[in-house]
C-alpha cells in the first residue's frame, strides 16, 4: 500500500494510483495523513467516500504534479469529512434515496404516498 498511517509528511509519487487501489475507508484517511474520529467514521463513512468522489469529480488533475495532485486530495477528504464531522448523513443528503424522500419537500403531482392502512380503514367498516 505504501501509504502514511501517522502525521508523516505523505508521499505523493503516484497518490492516484495507489488510491485508486484501496477499499477501505480508513485506508484513503491513512494514505492521505488525515485524521479522523472513529464514531463520525462509523456512522458516515459512505457518506463521506461519496462527498469526496463528488469533490474530486470537480477536479482537473491533467498534468499536474504528483505533490500538487496529493495536496488537492487530501484537501478534498478533509473537506468531505468535515461536511459529516459537523452535520448528519440525513442533513446532506448526498446519496439519491436520501434526496428522492426528504421529508421537508413535497411530494410531485401524481406522486403522493398514501399508507396503505389509512386506504384500508375506508373498507374496514
Amino acid at each position: 500500500m505504501n501509504c502514511s498511517a501517522d502525521s508523516r509528511p505523505i508521499n505523493p509519487t503516484d497518490i492516484l494510483a495507489r488510491l485508486k487501489g484501496l477499499s477501505a475507508a480508513e485506508d484513503f484517511f491513512a494514505c492521505l495523513g488525515v485524521s479522523y474520529d472513529p464514531k463520525v467514521m462509523n456512522v458516515s463513512r459512505l457518506h463521506i467516500m461519496k462527498r469526496v468522489g463528488q469533490y474530486l469529480a470537480e477536479e482537473d488533475f491533467s498534468g499536474l504534479p504528483d505533490q500538487v495532485i496529493a495536496a488537492r486530495v487530501r484537501a478534498k477528504l478533509e473537506r468531505a469529512y468535515e461536511d459529516f464531522a459537523t452535520s448528519s448523513p440525513l442533513t446532506q443528503r448526498v446519496f439519491k434515496v436520501l434526496r428522492d424522500h426528504d421529508p421537508n419537500v413535497c411530494a410531485a403531482p401524481g406522486r403522493a404516498f398514501v399508507p396503505l392502512n389509512s386506504a384500508l380503514k375506508r373498507f374496514g367498516k
